[in-house]
């Protein structure tokens, strides 16, 4: 059974919504270092409920989107278009993390899928 792994809040001001949730809600937000304008979001200590998530600048219509772990990304996407859904962007290889995609359900409804590559040395 797949999970919810991430979650990513797409905002016009990243860097505003981000000091937000700091102020209000006590995450530690801090800026990727990766290939794209990335921020973090620790919403709690490892092992606590929850998980956390990062932000972005908008580039998709739904504000708030929920990534789902899986075993085999491609096998998963062949599972959505067969389901009625719709691959919407990528997928994508996102260095030390994985391959990602977004997809949308049968109404629209945009979510991730993460398949989690293999630990760098």
């Amino acid at each position: 059974m797949s999970r919810p792994v991430h979650f990513e809040i797409l905002a016009e001001d990243p860097a505003r919504v981000a000091e937000f949730y700091t102020r209000v809600l006590g995450w530690e937000i801090a800026t990727w270092d990766g290939p794209q304008t990335y921020w973090l979001a620790k919403t709690g200590e490892p092992g606590s409920m929850g998980i956390d998530g990062g932000l972005m600048h908008r580039h998709l219509p739904q504000p708030v989107i929920n990534t789902i772990g899986v075993e085999n990304l491609e096998e998963t996407l062949a599972r959505v278009l067969a389901a009625g859904g719709r691959l919407v962007e990528g997928p994508h290889d996102i260095p030390g993390i994985g391959s990602h995609a977004y997809c949308s359900d049968p109404e629209g409804i945009l979510f991730g899928l993460l398949q989690p590559g293999m630990p760098t040395k």
